[in-house]
């Protein structure tokens, strides 16, 4: 009894480490590394500044439940969990990766808690140990792009699932979890079912799902949260017209995006994800560090490991009808690994995939440590955490110098000093416009009604000018003498200073006007 109580304490403690490792890095300097804002954060974050205030997206559809955004689209669940921080601390960069950084933070507790019930403690401390520390989910974690909100809510739909299978209820909160995992991310809309309808499957054949009003409600809420996304597919696929109403919105996208799922490009996918899985980047600073790859590259093994592992006692726990973890996370990979192979991906498109590669490794650690002896865990630990060190120290001391065009870091202190001034506001067109929208805060109807936009309709929409920002210009040609100008700093700005106006650097930009 005493050393199981030993094993207990120790079992707390490393659980109370492990969370207070993940949180400190998740949330230390948040708001500032990464400095400035991408440009799908900000239109995001704009849309809810624009709802909450004015009751209205930029288009001017009341609540929708897809964003118009770029005219291609943009999932709607981040804009509105920014909703309610806006409202208390105003339109800031570090209010709007808020929800990010909570979802992040609380899938590290429920990867401990999953992979434990699915397995034992053990599994669960190393799962959510390698979650804490591999550079993909801290870099996920302080930055808004609405996508990376998908593999949280997956694993919260798929955690509660499982502990559904023990008492019904939990299947209800479940499918809330899925059901808001749809808003998330769009691309994963037909995954989510098919990896529902295989987990379900699998209750079932191991006779370990009972069917009651709580499975009946559950199957409701799910439909019910769908339906919106079906009436939005009906819609954009020319069927129905689109819905507005003052409570609920369903737009026609100006450029539907259905077509990007191709089986005639599987081969080509097939070898991209792969390349982004053994080279361990996809080239965006913004998802990854090349130096350190997207989760080190000794996961590399323990996921090769892991997985041939998992497809095995896969196999055999269904051959033995027995109740087992490895199906479901098996059922994880496969459905993340179907989307890559069926669009164009990035680490973000396939994010999740990756959480699916995060507990298959952690399978490889376990049983190599578990076949040889679990004292040698100290090894698989230490070099993690010598990788984690200097990471978080790269990370924390030179990635915003390397992101900065990324996050167009000092566009925000330059754009407040310009509005200060009177006269036009001249911005480069390599600053896209949900970034001035963002940190201008410009009144929605000012925006709608003074809007000039480019490459209308289509999948981008950018914008020639709004307000009193103007992004269609030439220095080269014609110089505004009474105007304000901010350009990114690789500019060449001698037709400027020969006409007397005098710069000031904010960070990447320079801001420009006549000297007095």
């Amino acid at each position: 009894m005493k050393e199981n109580g030993k094993k207990i304490n120790l079992e707390i403690i490393l659980f109370i480490v492990i969370m207070f490792v993940g949180v400190f890095v998740r949330l230390w300097r948040f708001g500032d590394v990464p400095g400035g804002i991408n440009q799908d954060e900000a239109f995001a974050g704009y849309e809810a500044y624009s709802i909450l205030r004015y009751g209205k997206d930029s288009f001017g559809y009341s609540m929708p439940v897809y964003l118009m955004a770029w005219g291609s689209g943009m999932n709607a669940l981040n804009t509105y969990l920014m909703i309610p921080f806006i409202a208390v601390f105003g339109l800031k960069s570090w209010v709007i990766r808020m929800p990010q950084v909570i979802v992040a933070i609380f899938s590290l507790a429920v990867c401990y808690l999953l992979m434990k019930k699915l397995f034992d403690s053990r599994m669960g401390l190393i799962s959510m140990f390698i979650l804490a520390v591999v550079p993909w989910h801290i870099m996920l974690s302080r930055w808004g792009l609405e996508s990376n909100l998908a593999p949280g809510f997956l694993l919260f739909g798929l955690y509660f699932f499982v502990k559904g299978l023990d008492k019904s209820c939990y299947f209800i909160i479940s499918a809330l979890m899925y059901g808001l995992s749809l808003y998330s991310y769009a691309t994963i809309w037909p995954f989510v079912p098919l990896m529902i309808l295989l987990q379900v499957s699998y209750a079932i054949y191991i006779k370990k799902i009972k069917f009651d009003k709580n499975t009946i409600i559950s199957v409701i809420v799910l439909g019910v949260m769908a339906l919106p996304l079906l009436l939005f597919l009906l819609v954009n696929t020319g069927r129905i017209d689109e819905i507005r109403t003052s409570f609920i919105s369903i737009p026609k996208l100006l450029y539907f995006r259905g077509g990007e799922m191709s089986l005639s490009s599987i081969p080509d996918n097939f070898r991209n994800i792969l390349n982004i899985m053994i080279n361990q980047t996809d080239g965006l600073i913004t998802n990854v560090c090349d130096k350190y790859g997207i989760f080190y590259k000794i996961t590399l093994f323990f996921f090769a490991a892991g997985l041939i592992i998992t497809v095995y006692k896969t196999i055999k726990a269904i051959i033995k009808k027995n109740k087992s973890g490895y199906p479901f996370i098996l059922i994880q990979f496969i459905g993340g690994f179907l989307l890559s192979l069926l669009i164009s991906v990035n680490v973000n498109r396939a994010n999740s995939l990756m959480i699916a590669i995060v507990f298959i490794a952690a399978i490889g650690v376990y049983d190599i440590v578990n076949l040889i002896d679990w004292r040698v865990i100290i090894i698989p630990a230490a070099v993690y955490i010598a990788m984690f060190v200097s990471f978080s120290h790269y990370y924390f001391t030179e990635y915003n110098n390397i992101a900065g065009d990324a996050f167009c870091i000092g566009l925000e202190d330059a754009v407040e000093d310009a509005m200060k001034e009177e006269g036009t506001i001249y911005i480069s067109s390599g600053v896209t416009h949900p970034r001035v929208m963002f940190y201008s805060s410009i009144p929605v109807d000012e925006y709608m009604e003074s809007v000039i936009y480019n490459n209308y309709p289509g999948a981008f929409v950018g914008t020639d000018s709004f307000g009193r920002f103007n992004m269609n210009f030439d220095i080269n040609t014609q110089i505004d003498t009474d105007g304000i100008y901010i350009l990114d700093k690789y500019t060449d700005i001698t037709p400027l200073e020969n006409s007397g106006f005098t710069s000031k650097s904010y960070g990447n930009f320079l801001l420009l006007k006549k000297s007095d």
